[in-house]
């Protein structure tokens, strides 16, 4: 029975939307006049600009619609995409332009005088804009776009809040924007993976908060009883990044008219705290918001159920129980007191059973469809990212203990460990994901090329096995190095001879993040394509994922 159109009237969601906006505008001008800080106000005339353009966009929205958008639509659910459309896009651009500033640092590693002598092009300060760019605008939106994307699907229900999804996607790239802005022009409160100031991270919050009552409202109005299993795993990924993020970022600003603050936490307890975000960020960031990924995209596309339901349940609980004691593991041999590193090394050891768990509930969800391997490369790289999560979910515990963590700590394995974690399982996961969606949206039979899939593929893998072979071969030299003393007690090897001696192994760094980005842009080509000539599908594509388990 089709659904009658409502007729049209100004929602509360509208009217929160431009309220909201208004504030935003009022503080933005407030701060433009008030600012001594060049940046700062340029930060508070973007958020005026950006703020105009919302609540314009709002109104236009309002008198160009006929009527009010109908929550079914012939007894289905009238979904709302163009939030996961404007998130998919965004993600493809800010991947690869993270990767693109990743690989400047890496030559600039190779070869500092691209440093250019200009503090804007400076490796401190580039180097914040890339894992902030590759972590929180890629993955970030990736999130977004599938969190939204499958929420829907597994509730079968529209997005609740109206306009609110949009609000959040284009509040989270509005934020990125203006910390990576701030980066550049030397706005940072110098926390790993947490540089914003706290301007930024003050809209952040705003946004977040909002994409939670989002989520939650969605699942509160869904008509399928059952909440499958990735739902639980973005919501567990949304509600302790906020924890972490208030926690981590509780400053006091000098004034509402200066970029600088002061954390309320001091000396140990501030590395406690940031080590407690920093790790739990690639816990519930990295992590349980891709896991969820995994649990949707990985059956969908070998078209079988989860192999076992029951352990998806063992595996999620058990994560978010021990990852988030795990942080001290970076803090070892400092003066953080010794039960609280042994506590860090402890939980990490444990949480190879949850992560293993995880791992083999997604590659033993392609029993019988191990042949789609050969012929789906987009499968492919689905299952290799979950191989890549179980291989880094085996280093990490490794590093955490003491005397392994004695030699590989501040060196270049850590590297090859974060980027064997984040380019094989994020960046893979990711990447399947998207070529998943694409179709799916824009309602195309297929990708334009499976065989551009392919060579993104290979090319990229090569890429992820040279940048980490070249690191930990250059990490447990450099670590080695470090630790050698002449018969007489004296350190055998100078700073500078570490660093000549790690120089070939960045350039074949630079080289393995080159093959990255090419893949990339590869999969750019191919998704431009797929929109503007792929095929048109006849019936809708995408339906939602069988969420029995195969057991």
């Amino acid at each position: 029975m089709a659904t009658s159109h409502q007729a049209k009237s100004f929602t509360a969601s509208e009217g929160g939307v431009i309220a909201l906006l208004l504030v935003c505008v009022l503080f933005s001008l407030l701060i433009a006049a008030k600012t001594h800080d060049p940046t700062m106000a340029f930060h508070a005339w973007l958020g005026l600009a950006a703020a105009g353009i919302g609540a314009f966009a709002v109104f236009n929205g309002y008198f160009k619609r006929t009527h009010n958008v109908p929550e079914e639509i012939d007894g289905k659910p009238n979904y709302q995409m163009g939030p996961v459309k404007l998130a998919t896009v965004a993600s493809v651009f800010w991947g690869v332009a993270g990767f693109l500033v990743g690989l400047i640092i890496a030559l600039q590693l190779a070869w500092p005088s691209l440093n250019l002598d200009l503090p804007w092009t400076s490796f401190g300060r580039l180097r914040p804009l890339h894992t902030s760019a590759v972590i929180f605008a890629f993955g970030g939106n990736v999130l977004l776009a599938s969190s939204f994307y499958v929420v829907q699907r597994t509730c079968r229900a529209r997005a609740a809040g109206g306009l609110w999804p949009w609000f959040v996607v284009w509040g989270y790239n509005f934020f990125i924007v203006i910390a990576g802005t701030g980066y550049i022009l030397g706005i940072t409160q110098s926390k790993e993976y947490a540089e914003p100031e706290w301007y930024a991270d003050l809209w952040l919050t705003v946004v977040w908060v909002i994409y939670l009552l989002v989520f939650l409202a969605t699942l509160w109005k869904r008509k399928e009883p059952h909440i499958y299993v990735a739902n639980w795993f973005y919501l567990a990924f949304i509600v302790t990044i906020a924890m972490l993020h208030l926690v981590n970022n509780a400053t006091v600003p000098v004034s509402l008219t200066e970029p600088k603050s002061y954390i309320v936490w001091s000396g140990v307890q501030d590395a406690m705290t940031q080590w407690w975000y920093g790790h739990n960020a690639v816990g519930f960031f990295l992590t349980a918001g891709f896991l969820a990924i995994m649990y949707y995209f990985v059956p969908k596309r070998a078209e079988r159920p989860v192999y076992s339901y029951r352990l998806s349940i063992v595996h999620f609980w058990s994560l978010i129980f021990l990852y988030i004691w795990a942080g001290p593991h970076h803090l070892h041999y400092t003066s953080t007191p010794q039960w609280a590193q042994t506590l860090g090394m402890t939980f990490s050891i444990m949480l190879w059973m949850p992560s293993w768990g995880g791992m083999i509930n997604g590659l033993m969800t392609l029993s019988g469809a191990w042949d789609k391997l050969r012929t789906d490369p987009v499968l492919r790289m689905l299952v290799v990212s979950v191989a890549f999560y179980g291989m880094s979910t085996f280093e990490g515990p490794l590093m955490s203990i003491r005397a392994v963590n004695s030699l590989s700590h501040y060196t270049d394995w850590t590297i090859g460990h974060v980027h064997s974690g984040a380019l094989g399982w994020v960046g893979f996961v990711s990447f399947g994901a998207i070529y998943c969606l694409v179709p799916w949206l824009w309602n195309k039979k297929q990708l334009y090329s499976l065989k551009l899939v392919n060579w993104h593929f290979w090319i990229a893998t090569i890429g992820i096995v040279l940048y980490i072979t070249s690191m930990w071969v250059s990490g447990i030299m450099q670590g080695l190095m470090w630790r050698a003393y002449t018969s007489l007690g004296f350190l055998e090897y100078s700073f500078i001879e570490t660093v000549e001696a790690m120089h070939p192994f960045y350039i074949i760094r630079a080289i393995g993040g080159l093959l990255f980005v090419i893949g990339a842009l590869i999969m750019v080509y191919n998704l431009w394509m797929t929109v503007r000539h792929g095929e048109y599908a006849e019936e809708e594509v995408g339906h939602p994922t069988a969420v029995q388990p195969a057991e």
